[in-house]
């Protein structure tokens, strides 16, 4: 009897594991993904339900950042003076020239809004490079954003070598340059100044990105928390089932 039993439960055990061969399911030990009563989740449902969750939340980041004063009009996204310059702002606010200093930062944020336009098939190529571990990790973590940290430290150097050209091209196209030059030129002409001149490709490139991760993240958190931001079936089956 305990011959038939074990060669019963040999048999069972291969003609399970062959019956899983290609579809590469996760084990559901005590229900890691979802509750008793949830889908199983395949390593190949996880990986492509993150890809398509930064897919969604890339898409409506690109839509709200590219709109007119979609960087303006957004405190958290808003660029101000470069850091090293707050001083020729202070100077030229208390020359009365306000109306000057705001027409810059105007430009600046309409360089972020202009080349957001582009970003897109950057970020969506640069997702492609995810492991069933890496997507696994993200998934399960605690942390809502954590798919967003994850392309972000990944991808952020390549991003920002393939995003600065189209930054240099919106600062020109919007007047950024024109608009800093004869502020910068008065100021350092000025007795007693330190000279100011800002790389400001660097500075619109390395805030644009802050802003479209920013809003990456909060579209991350959406999905994973808000049911109706899931707007797809694999969004619903992965992240329903967490």
């Amino acid at each position: 009897m305990k011959l038939l039993s074990s060669s019963f439960v040999l048999s069972v055990t291969l003609s399970l594991l062959t019956s899983c061969e290609g579809t590469a399911q996760l084990p559901d030990f005590n229900n890691p993904i979802g509750g008793p009563s949830s889908q199983i989740i395949t390593q190949s449902d996880m990986v492509d339900g993150l890809k398509e969750a930064l897919n969604v939340g890339i898409q409506n980041a690109v839509t709200e950042a590219s709109k007119t004063n979609g960087f303006l009009n957004d405190s958290k996204l808003r660029i101000p003076f470069p850091p090293e310059a707050t001083k020729v702002e202070n100077k030229m606010r208390q020359l009365g020239l306000s109306t000057q200093a705001d027409q810059f930062v105007e430009t600046l944020n309409a360089a972020a809004s202009e080349a957001s336009k582009k970003a897109a098939p950057i970020f969506v190529d640069a997702i492609t490079r995810m492991t069933i571990q890496d997507a696994q990790g993200i998934l399960t973590s605690d942390n809502h954003e954590a798919a967003t940290e994850y392309l972000e430290q990944q991808t952020r150097s390549q991003l920002y070598n393939a995003f600065k050209p189209d930054v240099h091209e919106a600062i020109e196209s919007v007047g950024v340059t024109s608009a800093w030059e004869p502020i910068v030129t008065k100021y350092n002409a000025l007795p007693l100044t330190e000279d100011v001149n800002p790389d400001l490709d660097d500075y619109v490139t390395q805030k644009t990105l802050d802003g479209l991760f920013l809003l990456v993240a909060q579209e991350e958190k959406k999905i994973r928390e808000n049911p109706e931001a899931r707007v797809t079936d694999l969004l619903k089956k992965v992240f329903g089932n967490i």
